[in-house]
Order: structure tokens, then sequence, then C-alpha cells
């Protein structure tokens, strides 16, 4: 059986319950000897003055009959004999038996006690002080004896500090789960949110209270979380996409030649058929390599960043890589990035086939740090693209007119793939103005220290 309650606020109530119990039991516990000792105190103090008073009117025999009392019957005063009859006493006193039976002793004979007679609500205490007038044995003693308050011997200060310990208990509790109750009332909304978010629709968010406490980073952190988990079923969902759309081509064009030689294999050109089966498994393969790369991309990925000279990367790419046009060139020298170099040089592959592919007569690359950017431009002096379409040919598969379409080769995904890069690695990748043909500017945050 669990008896750990399982909400936090009730938890949280109870431990403030029990420790306020305990540290209000604890100034009970003081505040009851501290009003029991002052009482007493007091009490001993006036029966003292009384007892030593009559005591040197005795020694004097200048004592009066009877005694007489200034405290309106409060004190009780007495003169007992040797054989225990009362002698004298004050107006109170007189006619009861004597207060006390304890006799001092000649060598003791001044004593303070206190004694306590019946039980229940009939329970009386005095404070008392005998005192042995001499040494004689036959000396008279004086009582002196004061009753203790009545909430002191049944019990009754210590019943109000117990239930002033309860209330005050009590009270914190009440407190602190009104606090605690309003303090989590964020955290249950942000619970309801969560509950109700499900994998078919990822676009809500739950409510950020404002602050910068930590149910509000939690709340942030949540949202946060929950843009990366939409923006990965969103790749999820595009790559199924894509590649039940652009797979459907090739695979259709390929069974179909293989059909047509298997059905009529005496009229078919095997070596053709063949060709043709090895061009789309070609394209397949690509593509599928593409898409694969794409969602790899999207997802964060894992690959060590290194310290990159981007100048020279882009030489010995194009040292590398043979071109059909002129390509012209001006790399600026230690110009340092971040960054995944496998990726980078994808990007930068990606962006001159495309510039190879539609350019004229020539392709212009150029490295420069400008600002805190390092900047790589590809530009070609082919068609251009208009305005209208420059964020298009981002897209996947895009189609634009007959100048810059598919048909010209690739797989239509070369400049999505290099604009995923160029956002995992913090920087952008834009279509610029120029008078002719087409600039394409990535743009990557720079190191200014010199590299280890």
């Amino acid at each position: 059986m669990r008896l750990r309650p399982r909400s936090i606020r009730a938890r949280d109530t109870l431990v403030s319950f029990v420790l306020a119990a305990l540290v209000f039991g604890a100034v009970a516990v003081g505040a009851d000897a501290a009003i029991r000792g002052t009482a007493e105190a007091g009490l001993l103090q006036e029966v003292q003055n009384a007892a030593r008073r009559t005591s040197g009117a005795v020694r004097d025999g200048t004592l009066p009959t009877p005694i007489p009392d200034d405290s309106g019957g409060r004190l009780l005063v007495q003169v007992v004999g040797p054989r225990g009859h009362v002698l004298d006493a004050t107006p109170a006193a007189a006619g009861r038996p004597p207060v006390s039976r304890k006799w001092p002793p000649p060598t003791e004979r001044v004593q303070d006690f206190t004694e306590c007679h019946g039980r229940g609500l009939g329970r009386e205490c005095v404070v008392l002080e005998a005192i042995r007038v001499t040494t004689a044995p036959d000396s008279v003693v004086v009582y002196a004896a004061r009753p203790l308050p009545s909430y002191l011997v049944t019990g009754l200060l210590e019943v109000l500090l117990a239930a002033a310990v309860l209330a005050l208990s009590s009270l914190v509790a009440w407190t602190t789960w009104r606090i605690v109750g309003r303090t989590l009332r964020p955290v249950e909304q942000i619970r309801a949110q969560l509950s109700e978010i499900s994998a078919s629709d990822l676009s809500r968010r739950v409510p950020q209270p404002p602050g910068e406490d930590e149910i509000a980073q939690l709340a942030r952190t949540a949202n946060e979380t929950l843009d990366r988990l939409e923006q990965a079923v969103s790749r999820q969902r595009q790559f199924a996409s894509d590649a039940s759309h652009e797979l459907r081509t090739p695979i259709a064009g390929l069974r179909a030649n293989l059909e047509d030689a298997a059905m009529y294999p005496d009229d078919t050109d095997l070596r053709e058929v063949m060709r043709s089966a090895l061009r789309d498994t070609d394209r397949l393969e690509s593509i599928v390599t593409d898409l694969l790369l794409l969602a790899r991309i999207g997802t964060g990925g894992s690959a060590a960043q290194e310290v990159v000279d981007l100048s020279e990367l882009t030489r010995a790419e194009l040292e590398r890589r043979p071109f059909l046009l002129k390509i012209e060139s001006d790399l600026a020298d230690g110009v340092h990035v971040r960054g995944v170099r496998m990726q980078l040089v994808r990007l930068l592959n990606n962006l001159l086939d495309n510039a190879d592919r539609y350019a004229d007569t020539r392709v212009r690359v150029t490295v420069t740090a400008e600002g805190d950017h390092a900047v790589l431009r590809v530009a070609d002096d082919g068609a251009g693209i208009a305005a209208e379409d420059r964020e298009r040919v981002f897209e996947r598969f895009t189609r634009l007119d007959s100048a810059r379409s598919r048909g010209a080769g690739g797989t239509g995904l070369g400049l999505a793939i290099a604009r995923e890069i160029a956002h995992a690695h913090g920087g952008t990748l834009t279509i610029e103005d120029v008078p002719r043909g087409a600039s394409f500017a990535f743009r990557i945050p720079l190191i200014t220290d010199e590299p280890a």
C-alpha cells in the first residue's frame, strides 16, 4: 500500500504541514516552559515576601492576629505550632488545616516547593515557602502559599498551545496548497495540451507563461522540441511524397522496356533495351541517393565539423573536375569557415553542375570575405532566372521553362540539396541580381581567428 501522495501539490502540502508542526511545536514547548516559569517565579516571589515578613514579625513579637492580607484572599499565610495546630493565619487561611505537612528541619530552615492535591478537574496546586522561625525544637513554622492558576494545573495551557500549533500548521498547509497549485497550473496546462497533440497534427503548441522561471523555460523547450518534431515529420512526409512521385516515371519506363523485350524478343534490339534500362537505373540511383542525402541533412546529422579553407577547397574542386566551358576564378586567401568538408564539396559541385549546364560561354567562381561572412559565388552567362522563380528553383523537382528544365539532365534535387547544406551550416544560399545569367551566392559565418 502506497502512503506517499502521487500529486506534487499534495506532497509539498504534506511536507509543509509536517515541517510547520515541528517548528511551531518546538516554539509551543518553549512558550509553555516560559509561561510556567514566569508564572511560578512571580508567585514564588510573592509567597517568599509574605513568609519572610511574617517570620520576622513572629521573632519580633509584633505579629497581629489575624495576620493582615493585602492580596484580597489569594495569599494563604499560617503560623503553625510544633504540634500541628494553626496558631495564627490570614482571614482566608483561618479555620483551615495547615496548608502543608512538610516540616523544615533546623539545618534547612527555609524551603520552597509546590504541592498538588486531587485529580482531574478538581486538582489544585499551590506554591509554598515554609520558614522555621528558630532552630529550637519547639519552634513554630510559617507557611505562605499561593494557588497556581487553573490553566497551569488542568493542562488548559497545553491544549491551547496545541490548538494554536494545529491552526498555524493548517494555515501554512493551506497557503502551500494554494501557492503550489497556482505555480503548477501552467504545468497542468502544458500537460493537457501535450496530451492532445498527435502525430497527425503537430502544429499546436503548449501555452508559454511569461517570465524566465523554470516553467517558462520548460514551455519554451517543449515548443522548440515540437518545432523540431514537426520539421522531422514534415521531412519524412516530403521524402515519401518525393520518392513516390519521382521514382514512378523511371520505374515505369524501365518496366515498359523490359516487358516489351520479354513479349517481343525477336523484334527488340537487346543492346538498346539494356542501355535504356541502365539509363533508367542510373537515374533511379541518383534520385534515391539525393533523396537520402536530403533526409540525412534535414535531421541535423552527427557529422563532425572542422575548420575549412573555403578558397583551397574551391581551388581543389576546380582543378579536379573537367569543364566544357571557360572557367574564371577569383579566390581570396585565408577564408576560413567551420563545416562538414564533404557537404561543402557537394554544395559547390551542385552549383558548378548547374552553372555548367546552363551557361552559354563561361562560368565565374569567386570566394571573398564580406564582413563576418565568407561568400562563395558561382555565376553563369546563360538565360538567367526570372525574379519570380528565384525561390522556386530551390524546391524539389521544380520545373521551369525549357531553358532551365530538368530535361537538360540531373535529378532536380541539386539546388534543394545545396540550400539544405547551407542552412545546416548556419548560412544562406540565394540568387543575386546580375546583368546577365544567374549568380548563386552562398554565405556562411567566417572564422576570423587563425585555425588551429
